[in-house]
């Protein structure tokens, strides 16, 4: 399962999910996700308030991903969340 945060470095690095990757929403287009490469795995998709994460849903479900969850904006998270930036060789991403 990956947790795509369509978000920006910045804010990446003051608040995110544990585990998640940082996919911008702007450099989803119309190939593949390299750090997606299983179209049928669980992919949960946040933002900070959620605008971001309905729009890169749907990117997504266009190319042909088939199981997303749009779980809305970080600011409504009440999970577990950590601040900074992991080293670039952990990052799938960091856009």
């Amino acid at each position: 399962m990956h947790h795509p945060r369509c978000r920006t470095a910045q804010e990446y690095s003051e608040k995110h999910i544990p585990g998640a990757i940082n996919i911008a929403n702007e450099s989803i287009g119309t190939e593949v996700i390299s750090e997606l490469p299983d179209k049928d795995q669980l992919i949960l998709v946040y933002c900070r308030s959620g605008n971001r994460s309905k729009q890169a849903s749907e990117k997504l479900v266009k190319l042909g991903y088939t199981n997303i969850i749009e779980i809305g904006g970080i600011n409504s998270w009440h999970g577990e969340t950590v601040t900074g930036a992991r080293p670039k060789a952990q990052i799938l991403a960091m856009l």
